[in-house]
C-alpha cells in the first residue's frame, strides 16, 4: 500500500508542477505512521526531520494538490491527515476538550446504512451526493 500512496502523491504532485521531494516523502511517512490526523507540534514530537516552518509549506502544497485533508477542530490548532482516497473511508471522533481527532472505521452493514440516509437527505434537497462525512462529538478518553 505504501508504494500505492507514494506513486499517487507523486502523479498528483506531477500535475500541480511540483516535486515529490524527499522532505515531503519523509513527511507523508509519518503521516502514515502515526495513523490519524495531528498537528504540526504532533509531527515535531514524532521526529518530523523538518523545521515547523517547512511542515507549514509542504502540508500546504500537498493539501492544495489534495494528498492532504486539514480537518475543522474544536480548538485553534489545524490536524492534517492524508487524503481519504489514498488510505480508506473512514470518520473522525472530535473531543471537545482538547481538539483531539481520531478516526474511525464503521462496520460495513453500518456504513450502508449511512450511505442511504444521506443519500435520502441529499435528495431531498436536491443534491446528487458524491461522498459523506460524518464526525462523532465528545469527549476522548484522555480528558474524561
Amino acid at each position: 500500500m505504501t508504494d500505492d500512496v507514494h506513486a499517487a502523491i507523486r502523479e498528483a504532485l506531477r500535475h500541480s508542477r511540483q516535486r515529490y521531494t524527499r522532505g515531503r516523502q519523509s513527511l507523508v511517512e509519518l503521516l502514515l505512521a502515526l495513523g490519524r490526523p495531528v498537528t504540526i507540534p504532533d509531527l515535531v514530537a514524532a521526529g518530523a526531520p523538518q523545521a515547523q516552518s517547512s511542515l507549514y509549506r509542504n502540508l500546504s502544497v500537498l493539501e492544495q494538490c489534495g494528498v492532504v485533508r486539514r480537518l475543522p477542530s474544536t480548538d485553534d490548532a489545524g490536524r492534517y491527515e492524508l487524503a481519504e482516497e489514498l488510505t480508506e473511508h473512514h470518520h473522525h471522533l472530535v473531543c471537545t476538550a482538547c481538539g483531539r481527532v481520531d478516526d474511525v472505521v464503521l462496520p460495513s452493514r453500518l456504513e450502508a446504512s449511512l450511505d442511504r440516509a444521506a443519500d435520502a437527505a441529499g435528495d431531498e434537497h436536491g443534491y446528487a451526493l458524491a461522498s459523506h462525512r460524518l464526525e462523532l462529538v465528545g469527549v476522548c478518553p484522555g480528558c474524561r
